[in-house]
């Protein structure tokens, strides 16, 4: 189960955008999700759909990937589309249910900003599966790098956020190991109303605090025991170079923000 989990989680490879350097990476994805809330037309978002499919296929991930990193936004999707078709009047009556009404513009406007959600999550993905965990720490790092001059520690900042992303499928993958052990015991997740669900859950809250804790307390003892500490000064293994190729991903980039804001489609 907690190999749905596609949040967090590296996909090993040799392809370009693997080898893609990670600060250009998050400065590409930052300008492209930039660009995606420029786009006002459906042939624009769905030239940037097929070229998020032609990335993926470029990296080599699977379909299968793509699908499991769009479920858990299917929720948010369903509820973006309700709220669009029911609550968006113009245009053509499509649907009738006595004083509800589905209109055309409403369902227009409701699928492109599905669709666009969607091409989000599908960058997004891109670089999480395609950069490994430390690299984005430094990435991430270094565009923070700014905030020492009000007092914050940026390094510590990109460690903790990129932590967090990381244990993401480790904690759903507890939780579901809980959850199964809680049905081996008889527990009920699927009947009852929805309040009766809410309290079922409340039995995993405790052991999965209990393990998240005890997780982060075994991560300070190795972080400690490797002499991790605050503040100190700190160099790399491998240098993080910037190479030609990273260079020309970046102006292809803002070369198409350009093109796409100037002439719109």
């Amino acid at each position: 189960m907690s190999r749905s989990i596609i949040l967090g989680q590296y996909l090993p490879g040799e392809s370009l955008i693997h080898r893609l350097n990670p600060r250009l990476k998050i400065l590409t994805l930052v300008l492209i999700l930039i660009l995606l809330f420029t786009l006002e037309t459906y042939s624009a978002l769905a030239a940037f759909l097929a070229f998020a499919l032609l990335l993926f296929a470029l990296a080599k991930v699977p379909f299968r990937y793509l699908l499991r990193g769009l479920r858990p936004v299917l929720f948010i999707a369903l509820f973006a589309l309700v709220i669009y078709f029911f609550f968006t009047s113009g245009g053509i009556v499509l649907v009738r249910i006595g004083f509800i009404t589905v209109e055309s513009e409403g369902v227009i406007e409701g699928l492109f900003i599905v669709t666009r959600l969607a091409a989000l999550v599908l960058f997004s993905l891109l670089v999480t599966l395609t950069t490994t965990p430390l690299s984005l720490t430094h990435g991430m790092g270094y565009f923070l790098k700014p905030l020492r001059y009000v007092g914050l520690p940026a390094e510590e900042v990109a460690m903790i956020m990129s932590v967090s992303l990381r244990f993401i499928p480790t904690l759903m993958e507890e939780s579901q190991r809980l959850m199964r052990a809680q049905l081996a015991r008889g527990a009920d997740f699927e009947t009852g109303s929805i309040f009766r669900k809410a309290r079922s859950l409340v039995p995993l809250i405790v052991p999965l605090f209990v393990s998240a804790f005890r997780r982060a307390d075994e991560l300070a003892l190795a972080m400690e025991a490797r002499c991790y500490r605050i503040g100190a000064k700190r160099t790399r293994m491998h240098e993080d170079v910037i190479l030609p190729r990273d260079w020309a991903v970046l102006a292809f980039v803002i070369m198409l923000l350009f093109v796409t804001y100037t002439f719109g489609f």
